[in-house]
């Protein structure tokens, strides 16, 4: 029997109960009713339950996915989805491009919390990566180049400094966005066998091939048949995901939604619609390729309803972290101006996503438009991302909470258990405001070194292939240039990338860096 993932209403609803709790909606009556009807909760991991319930049920779970939707929210005022009134809660929105000698000044330019000089973080340039063990067939440990000193350095990709008092407007280059593509589908992958797994099996699995703490792609060569029956790969990637299958990058959606934005771009340049998002979407986008808040935005597209209402219908899953995985480009193409970036995240978003579900977006956005020029180290562009999202947001308290974990603890999985022990109880393992802590942790923990970056996202669980490509994204555009990321990860890619989205399957990396790098405005005297 065909039981469409993440659009039955029998399976949504336990979803949109946790939802409402979570965004100061108060579901206790229709919860109630709910379990009184003897209506199932909502599958723990997948997307949809074994067995159809009966008509009554069905029914009953779309007439309460309304009730709950039409519920008023405590939280409105602190997390609005609209634009403006995001914009009129944060106080240091950012204002233009940031000239390339660094920071604009700013009276309230004040440290993310807990980002302060530290006594255990070493000098840039080392490997930090959690892996104190060379994985077989590997150089010493430590000498792995580092993300911000390749363009310092003046590597290729670097960008060259400005003389005091300059004002062109900053720039990117095709090898820094190469590297960007690159690191983004190396984290994917990394990510991908164990997506879907609790955190104590992807510890067991990796630790049974003496790749703990995690530091090279994930083998089934020499784990234990009876470890691996009870903890099997994800199904799907297994086939292509493994070290000793990777053939190229397979598909994924955290590629393909960075082709599609490529793709809006290109047709519409940076003025676009939300509608011009849904219409390239119905144009280019396989419904089967869609999940969570995309599969149920879809489905209302096609039932007639427009954005951003399309965001809100019997979509439980509307602060997920689907927005932020679309979010890379919309940063890569604005290097230095994370308010562009943000807002350009924002009209993506909003076709799928509401209030925290949008701020992942815009959050990481920013932070990579700021990252982009090759100006700014890991934590400024983590300090940036904060400005364009609400400071009373759940999305802003969970991200000051993970940069405080993942500075006040040398081994990065008591940071993890730390944030598992926040989030898990409470969150499903795509929400967006987890992961996003996650993301955040990892990148400051590993002090934006790529190796270390990758590596700490999908170690700490959750959506791994989704937390290992938007933190591989960035860690590698602080690398600067393809030649700065470890050959390891890069070379199984052999430049091909597999895709459904347009005519892009077989393309190389290159060739998407040039593309991207066509759609960023160029270097030009400032008046």
């Amino acid at each position: 029997m065909l039981r469409l993932t993440w659009v039955q209403p029998e399976d949504l609803i336990g979803h949109e109960l946790r939802q409402a709790a979570q965004d100061g909606r108060e579901p206790s009556a229709v919860a109630a009713r709910w379990r009184a009807a003897r209506g199932p909760e909502a599958p723990p991991r997948a997307g949809a339950s074994p067995e159809p319930v009966s008509r009554y049920l069905r029914l009953l779970a779309e007439d309460l996915l309304d009730e709950l939707a039409d519920l008023p929210s405590t939280s409105a005022d602190t997390e609005p989805t609209e634009l403006a009134k995001i914009k009129a809660l944060c106080p240091d929105w950012p204002d233009g491009r940031t000239p390339l000698g660094g920071d604009r000044p700013s009276a309230r330019h004040e440290p993310l919390d807990g980002d302060r000089p530290s006594a255990r973080h070493e000098p840039p340039g080392r490997d930090r990566s959690p892996s104190h063990q060379n994985p077989p067939g590997q150089g010493q440990p430590g000498h792995e180049p580092s993300g911000h000193r390749a363009g310092a350095s003046g590597q290729r990709g670097g960008t060259p400094p400005t003389p005091a008092g300059e004002t062109r407007a900053p720039v990117t280059t095709p090898d820094r966005l190469e590297a960007a593509w690159l690191g983004r589908a190396v984290g994917c992958l990394l990510g991908k066998p164990v997506e879907k797994l609790p955190l104590h099996a992807i510890r067991r699995l990796a630790a049974s091939t003496g790749n703990w703490p995690l530091g090279t792609y994930f083998t089934a060569r020499g784990v234990p048949a009876d470890l691996l029956a009870k903890y099997p790969w994800n199904r799907r990637s297994a086939p292509t995901s493994l070290a000793e299958n990777i053939d190229g990058m397979p598909e994924d959606d955290d590629l393909n939604y960075p082709l599609l934005n490529l793709l809006l771009l290109r047709r519409h340049g940076a003025r676009f619609t939300t509608t011009d998002v849904a219409a390239l979407w119905l144009d280019e986008l396989p419904a089967g390729r869609t999940f969570t808040a995309e599969r149920v935005a879809y489905r209302n597209l096609l039932s007639g309803l427009e954005p951003p209402h399309t965001a809100r219908h019997r979509n439980p899953f509307r602060e997920w972290i689907g927005a932020l995985i679309r979010a890379d480009v919309h940063g890569w193409t604005n290097p230095g101006d994370p308010a562009a970036a943000a807002e350009q995240a924002h009209r993506d978003a909003t076709l799928t996503h509401t209030a925290n579900g949008v701020y992942a977006a815009m959050f990481v956005a920013a932070a990579i438009a700021r990252a982009a020029t090759g100006t700014a180290d890991v934590h400024t562009a983590l300090r940036t991302g904060l400005t364009v999202i609400p400071p009373r947001s759940r999305l802003a308290e969970a991200v000051h909470h993970a940069v405080r974990l993942a500075r006040a603890h040398d081994d990065f999985d008591t940071v993890v258990d730390e944030l598992h022990a926040t989030y898990s109880p409470t969150h499903h393992w795509v929400h967006a405001i987890p992961n996003t802590a996650l993301i955040t942790a990892a990148l400051t923990h590993a002090d934006g070194d790529f190796t270390g970056s990758i590596c700490r996202a999908v170690s700490g669980g959750w959506d791994t292939d989704s937390n290992g490509a938007t933190a591989g994204g960035i860690a590698a555009l602080l690398a600067g240039a393809p030649a700065a990321l470890p050959d390891r990860w890069t070379a199984p890619l052999k430049n091909r990338l597999a895709t459904t989205v347009g005519a892009f399957d077989g393309t190389g990396f290159d060739t998407l860096a040039h593309l991207t790098h066509a759609l960023t405005p160029r270097e030009t005297p400032r008046p």
